[in-house]
């Protein structure tokens, strides 16, 4: 019994994480997280290029005169 105590204080975070994981695959809620990652990503991404337009500016210059 004091094994299974010693595994489960060991690895607790990773069965816990385990088993949400297992409820987000089933309740198909990773379809929503995803989306939601996606938006998030795009509001970073144009905040970012809004406050360093000059340098994105320069930078994807550079990047289309390469190719």
């Amino acid at each position: 019994m004091e094994s299974l105590k010693d595994f489960w204080n060991q690895y607790k975070g990773a069965i816990i994480g385990i088993i949400i994981a297992i409820l987000i695959l089933i309740t198909r809620l990773h379809d929503l997280i995803l989306a939601i990652v996606v938006i998030l990503l795009g509001a970073f991404i144009g905040n970012y290029v809004q406050n360093n337009k000059d340098f994105v500016k320069t930078k994807l210059k550079g990047f289309i005169d390469k190719m």
